[in-house]
């Protein structure tokens, strides 16, 4: 499967808690955002690193600098992501922040996706996107979001995260978009013929808003 499981222990103790149905709407919403930094940290060690050295207070000491990490944007696709996207921030706290708004729709048991609002800061060849959805699941909506991207810019590295996806939208998203790097917590098997993932976590954005 070519996507990138964060098997961090923490990353899949939370994931264990977000999968629990008695977690609650403030618990659910607190899981997403702490999820969402161990994911970003993980996403930093894939940056490269270049030796520097500093001067403190008594002498000089070698050190790292990460390359590219003030040139990131990330793009959050409402409303689900806005919890997630929070604990990306903390790993990226100078990245630009772009929002897709899509809106799920089914006719005669077809699943599409209108993208209703979409605001992207220009994109440039130097940067880095990340797109950001907590269930990568049918792949419909991430590639309409990416498809977003593109039209603000074709940025150097494109990276999709999730908490959960699976091998269908893995496949619909690299079929389109075969550069794309996904990362997820978890790969999950099966979609219902709603579209959901089973056994995924519900519906995240109903759970993280209580709705």
């Amino acid at each position: 499967m070519p996507v990138k499981v964060i098997d961090h222990v923490y990353a899949q103790y939370l994931l264990t808690r977000l999968r629990d149905k008695s977690t609650a709407g403030i618990e659910f919403r607190k899981g997403l955002v702490r999820l969402g930094r161990i994911v970003g940290y993980e996403l930093v060690k894939t940056f490269p690193v270049r030796a520097v050295e500093v001067e403190t207070p008594l002498g000089r000491a070698a050190g790292v600098e990460i390359v590219g990490l003030d040139r990131v944007v990330v793009v959050q696709i409402l409303r689900a992501a806005m919890p997630f996207v929070e604990g990306l921030l903390k790993a990226f706290p100078q990245a630009k922040l772009g929002v897709v708004a899509a809106r799920r729709r089914e006719e005669g048991g077809v699943i599409d996706v209108d993208i209703f609002y979409s605001k992207i800061p220009p994109v440039r060849e130097d940067e880095t996107v990340i797109v950001a959805d907590p269930m990568l699941a049918t792949g419909i909506t991430m590639a309409r979001a990416i498809e977003e991207v593109y039209r603000a810019g074709a940025p150097g590295r494109l990276i999709v995260v999730s908490v959960i996806a699976t091998p269908v939208g893995v496949e619909r998203v690299l079929s389109k978009f075969p550069h794309a790097e996904i990362y997820a917590v978890a790969i999950d098997p099966v979609l219902n013929d709603r579209g959901f993932i089973v056994p995924g976590l519900g519906d995240a954005g109903d759970r993280a808003f209580s709705t």
